[in-house]
């Protein structure tokens, strides 16, 4: 069963405002789907590129609670699965006993024994923009995160949302997603990220042999293993 977190999405400037408590569904993209469909609905009303706002708070809550819960299980090892949602990790890890494997170290520990310096995200919007991840890479890695621009990160974010999270494959999306890479190589950039657990469905290293591609999910997934024995 594929659980999610007890979002709250305010639907901010509407006249008289709602908040919708959206309990996950029984797979990640039938969940993905309905706040895909509350979010446009807040766009054609807003205009723009407007997005119901979750209650990073209360998601913490609710992940802290399932976190003790696991624990209390028999756990001994607690990973998340969300590179949004390591946002509030430090939230949700808080008096734990049992060892965190956050998604970004076993990736910094990568690219930093591949002796590289500065290496984009590729992700959803809000992991793009925010500094959570690019942060702990700088801080614990000395690695530097850049991002594409705004408009590449919309693109980004677009088929993420309107396409993998339903496993709808595209080869223009991923020409789109490759042509973004090169340019950030043209930038800069010594190899990419890819900081979303769907991305890896559409780019892979194959597609450029010569530019490292750090996917979080396969390398959390191998760190994982080697902690489990």
């Amino acid at each position: 069963m594929a659980s999610a977190y007890n979002a709250h999405l305010d639907i901010g400037a509407l006249p008289q405002m709602k908040t919708i408590g959206v309990l996950g569904g029984m797979s990640n993209q039938a969940t993905a789907e309905y706040y895909r469909l509350i979010s446009q609905a807040v766009n054609e009303r807003l205009g723009g590129w407007n997005n119901a706002r979750d209650a990073w708070a209360e998601a913490g809550g609710y992940l802290a609670t399932k976190a003790q819960g696991l624990e209390r299980w028999g756990a001994e090892l607690l990973i998340c699965v969300s590179n949004t949602m390591h946002r509030v990790a430090d939230f949700f890890t808080a008096g734990l006993n049992i060892p965190f494997l956050h998604i970004a170290d076993p990736t910094g520990e990568a690219i930093r024994a591949a002796r590289l310096k500065r290496v984009p995200i590729l992700g959803a919007k809000r992991v793009m923009s925010a500094a959570y991840i690019k942060d702990r890479f700088a801080e614990r890695f000395g690695i530097e995160v850049i991002a594409p621009n705004e408009a590449e990160q919309t693109h980004v974010d677009r088929i993420i949302f309107d396409e993998l999270v339903r496993r709808d494959l595209r080869e223009d999306s991923r020409s789109a997603y490759l042509d973004i890479m090169d340019r950030l190589r043209e930038r800069g950039a010594e190899g990419v990220t890819l900081g979303c657990t769907e991305i890896f469905l559409l780019v892979s290293q194959d597609d450029r042999p010569d530019f490292p591609i750090f996917d979080t999910t396969r390398v959390a997934r191998r760190a994982c293993r080697r902690h489990s024995f």
